[in-house]
């Protein structure tokens, strides 16, 4: 593993990333649009608001749910 990354399971799948990522870098990773996504971490709904401000730490659980458009 690399010195400078963490794990984190990201919907159900262990992934090894940078270390210091908030959750809005997270997403930019993953070439997400935050206003698309519903996060979750360990559990816990974060408000699109939060995600530049809450960090992603080792051991941590994010889940990603994509909104799909349609009808």
């Amino acid at each position: 593993m690399n010195p400078a990354a963490i794990r984190v399971t990201v919907n159900g799948e262990p992934r090894e990333l940078p270390d210091g990522l908030s959750l809005a870098q997270l997403l930019e990773h993953f070439g997400l649009d935050a206003r698309a996504v519903v996060v979750e971490l360990n559990r816990e709904i974060v408000r699109r608001t939060a995600l530049e401000r809450t960090p992603v730490r080792a051991g941590d659980a994010v889940e990603l749910v994509h909104f799909v458009g349609g009808g």
